[in-house]
């Protein structure tokens, strides 16, 4: 028997802390996707008009009249038009302090950036950094942007971000939650998400590509495997995002060479669990 639904956090269109919105942000993403789409837009869209309206006005989603609002409001807000809404344009429509996600948007920049500062403090290649490494790993994102806070604000930053991925208070944030904070189409995480190797598959994928058996790949072999891998799950990727990801995938590497335990936090699930 399904347990009953939380109440939805209000949508009071005041200024929001950085902890508000995520609040928000994680009621309404029910699947947690990296997107607000189908039944979870329309909940948001209604709580949204029912805080522009006043408590008790009442929002019918069946409405024409509902409909053709929140048509409007997709084509000011869904800016690639995909029909979802992302987290970076949700930033931009709730009146978030300082516009928090919209900051870490532009600083984070792209996955490549983002994954050879993650290198870095993920010393031991788990797939995790440990919860105070965090603030080092965000003041790194900032000094690439050249983007200067002080030391309270990032460590209100630091405290928000803990909020949102360190939910069993382990400690350890994992690569695939933290790169949620990238724009939906830099997280090429995302695009793997469907696939789901065993440690055996893997172990299977990497000897196959290894060709000369040296303990890693290069980026040539790594070209061959994403090219076979996409192609043999239906992924629909062009040649211009095959090379994003690889780019991305040797900023984890050392100096081009891509040893097991790098490529295994990216497509083996089982690995980091």
């Amino acid at each position: 028997m399904a347990t009953q639904a939380q109440q939805p956090p209000h949508l009071h269109l005041a200024e929001l802390t950085a902890a508000q919105f995520i609040d928000i942000w994680k009621h309404f993403d029910a699947d947690g996707n990296g997107y607000i789409e189908g039944k979870e837009l329309e909940n948001f869209f209604k709580e949204l008009e029912n805080a522009r309206r006043g408590a008790g006005a009442g929002v019918d989603p069946s409405h024409a009249a509902f409909k053709e609002k929140m048509k409007e409001f997709m084509a000011s807000f869904d800016k690639n038009a995909d029909g979802r809404i992302e987290m970076s344009e949700l930033a931009q429509l709730l009146p978030t302090e300082e516009n928090f996600l919209l900051c870490f948007r532009e600083f984070v920049g792209s996955s490549a950036e983002f994954m050879a500062a993650w290198r870095r403090y993920d010393s031991d290649r788990s797939g995790y950094i440990e919860s105070n490494e965090l603030k080092g790993f965000l003041s790194d994102l900032l000094k690439k942007a050249n983007k200067n806070y002080d030391d309270k604000k990032l460590k209100e930053y630091t405290q928000t971000i803990l909020r949102m991925f360190d939910l069993n208070g382990d400690g350890k944030l994992g690569l695939s939650e933290m790169a949620r904070l990238l724009p939906v189409q830099e997280n090429f995480l995302l695009k793997f998400e469907g696939i789901r190797l065993t440690v055996k598959e893997f172990d299977s994928l990497f000897t196959f590509y290894d060709k000369d058996g040296n303990g890693y790949i290069d980026e040539q072999e790594l070209d061959a495997l994403l090219k076979d891998l996409c192609d043999k799950n239906k992924m629909d990727v062009d040649s211009t995002g095959l090379v994003g990801y690889k780019k991305s995938i040797m900023a984890l590497s050392d100096g081009g060479k891509l040893y097991r335990t790098e490529l295994e936090i990216v497509l083996c699930r089982d690995s980091t669990l």
